[in-house]
This record gives structure tokens, C-alpha cells and sequence, in this order.
């Protein structure tokens, strides 16, 4: 297996819009605890629902070949997901893999938070730079109904206490928001992440996959949004860093900072620079993606690391991905898309 190390700049991989490849999202199962009616609903994805068998996901030692791979290619930024990641077993052990790697700058983990109080030393002592969790809402039924589970919102709340505490901080809290289910929690929402120095980002609902039901009727936009936020709180715009999603403001009481990620009513199709990687190992150049492309099948026919990097660069060259504006110009043919719950989001 041949070494991979990080790029001079000028040889930044791009795709066909000129997007580089600096991000990598990593779902590392497909399995979850919660039921979110708009990621894994319970009618089609019940507790019978069979998911990927162990052999058939990416082991630790495969996820951080394709992650030197990767970084040999420009990314500089990893982030784990799932299904719930907390799920895997001794995932504080791939982290430790995966800090060690030289070229990842930033290492992520999305969770929803229900077992990150018991995890969070563990996974700040094996090299992990910080966490996001979501919290939809903060009234007990409210929250119960969009995890599916019934359950209550305080033991997030106390993962992102402990996270806080052992430094996995800023933590950052996404919301996605739904008309008639959590919206008039904005401003609450907000409240709470601004007491106690959480970025928090609200989340335009979006249509991933194709099992949510969604309605255009059910999104709340951007814009509704910061109008019900700087009614209460004035806000002012701040600059966009690099590959981040969100519009971004600050209090100007210089209380933090709140994001609206708004891929419905205002696309960022052309800034985009991220692959997910499956928990079956098949790269996806989309959120809105219908296939991916398999790298475990390469690994395990015993391709060397250049081969798969090359393959690599074929798919990200053809890339012409822009799902979000399509929509947006109404452009968008329906179709069978990867459900959240294997890419991560």
C-alpha cells in the first residue's frame, strides 16, 4: 500500500464548476437511536428495519486509508455522522486513527446527543476538535415527536453540558425547523444557545431522500427566520468562512453567534466543496445524490492507494452536482434520492 501525502495548493483537485474537494463527511453506520420523521421515519425505517450488516461497513483501518487518500487530494476537513455515530463501537478509536493523519485540520462529529455525556472524554482524549448536536426543541412532547422516540430533550442537553466541559467546544446546535411543529421555538431556542455560548444553527427542512413527505409548505425560510430573530435580538452579517454552510451573524450585544443554513431559499450550490462517504463505503458528490459510487469494492479487490485516488479524481472531475439551485429554478426532476440517515446530512 503506497504512503499518500497533502497537496502543494496548485494541486487542489476541482470538478467541473471549479469547486475544490476539501471536505469529507463520513457516515460511519447507518444505524440510530432516534425515529426523526424527517431523517429515518418510523413507518418506513421501524425497529425491524434491517440495516447494514457488520461486514458489509467500512472498517476503522479502511476509513482512514481512504481518509489519507483524500487529504492526498486537498481535504482538510473530516467530519463523522451516521445514522447516529456514537452508535459504532469504540468509535473514540477511529478518531485516534484519524487525528493522527497529517493534513486533517478540522475533525468533526455530528450526533444527536443522547449518549455524548458518557462518551465526550473519551472522544476528546482521542483527538476529536468538537461536536455538533441537534436539538430540535426544548419542550418535552415537542422534542419527543421529532426524535420519534418520545424521548425528552435533557439528556442532549446534558451531552452538550459535558461536551462544553471537556472541551469539544464551541459547540454548535443544529435545529432543523418545521412549520407547525417546532418554529415558534426559535427564538427560545436561541435564547438558550446564547446563555450559555453555543453557536446554534437553524436549518431550513430540506428534501433529502425520499421517504419525509416533504412540502415546500413546511419550510420556514431563512429570512422568516432572522426576522423572528432580530425582533428580539439585533443582529449584524458576518463574513462567510470557508465551507461553511450557513449565513452567519453575530448579537450585537456581542452575545455569540446564530447561522441559518438555507439550501432551500437560498442555494449554495456553487460554494460547495464536500464528499460524503457512506457507511458501506460508496462516495456521494450529492446531499441529493441517487447513486454512489462504491470505493469499498476497490479496497477489498486489492487496488493500491493510487489506483483508488485516481478513481477518485475521475468522479470528482465529472462532478457537476447542483441540486439546491435546480430546485430552486424549479428544475429539479424527482427521483429515488440517498436517504440521510447513509450519508449523514
Amino acid at each position: 500500500m503506497t504512503e499518500t501525502c497533502a497537496p502543494s495548493r496548485a494541486q487542489f483537485l476541482t470538478d467541473r464548476l471549479g469547486r475544490p474537494l476539501r471536505d469529507l463527511r463520513i457516515s460511519i453506520t447507518d444505524r440510530c437511536n432516534f425515529r426523526c420523521p424527517f431523517c429515518m421515519p418510523h413507518e418506513a425505517l421501524g425497529f425491524r428495519y434491517r440495516f447494514l450488516p457488520r461486514e458489509d461497513i467500512l472498517t476503522f483501518e479502511e476509513t482512514a486509508r481512504l481518509v489519507r487518500i483524500f487529504v492526498s487530494l486537498g481535504v482538510r476537513k473530516v467530519r463523522l455522522t451516521g445514522g447516529e455515530p456514537l452508535l459504532r463501537n469504540q468509535v473514540e478509536k477511529l478518531i485516534a486513527q484519524l487525528s493522527a493523519i497529517p493534513g486533517v485540520e478540522d475533525l468533526a462529529l455530528t450526533t444527536n446527543g443522547f449518549l455524548l455525556a458518557q462518551k465526550a472524554r473519551a472522544l476528546k482524549d482521542a483527538g476529536l476538535h468538537r461536536v455538533t448536536v441537534s436539538l430540535h426543541s426544548l419542550d418535552a412532547q415537542v422534542f419527543g415527536r421529532m426524535n420519534g422516540r418520545g424521548f425528552g430533550p435533557q439528556r442532549v442537553i446534558e451531552g452538550i453540558e459535558e461536551a462544553t466541559r471537556v472541551g469539544l467546544g464551541p459547540v454548535k446546535v443544529n435545529v432543523v425547523v418545521q412549520r407547525g411543529v417546532n418554529d415558534e421555538e426559535v427564538v427560545a431556542l436561541a435564547r438558550f444557545c446564547k446563555e450559555r455560548g453555543y453557536i446554534i444553527r437553524f436549518i431550513e427542512y430540506m428534501d433529502v431522500g425520499s421517504l419525509n413527505h416533504w412540502r415546500l409548505d413546511d419550510v420556514v425560510s431563512a429570512d422568516e427566520i432572522l426576522q423572528r430573530l432580530s425582533a428580539v435580538f439585533p443582529l449584524e452579517p458576518l463574513p462567510r468562512g470557508y465551507g461553511d454552510t450557513a449565513l452567519r451573524y453575530r448579537y450585537r450585544d456581542g452575545g455569540g453567534e446564530v447561522g441559518v443554513i438555507a439550501s432551500v431559499t437560498k442555494p449554495f450550490c456553487g460554494d460547495c466543496t464536500r464528499l460524503r462517504l457512506s457507511a458501506e463505503g460508496k462516495a456521494y458528490t450529492c446531499l441529493f445524490a441517487t447513486e454512489g459510487y462504491d470505493l469499498k469494492a476497490l479496497l477489498r479487490s486489492g487496488a493500491s492507494d493510487e489506483e483508488v485516488r485516481q478513481h477518485v479524481i475521475a468522479l470528482w472531475r465529472r462532478r457537476t452536482d447542483r441540486y439546491s439551485e435546480e430546485r430552486a429554478r424549479k428544475e429539479a426532476r424527482p427521483a429515488r434520492k440517498v436517504e440521510m440517515f447513509q450519508v449523514g446530512g
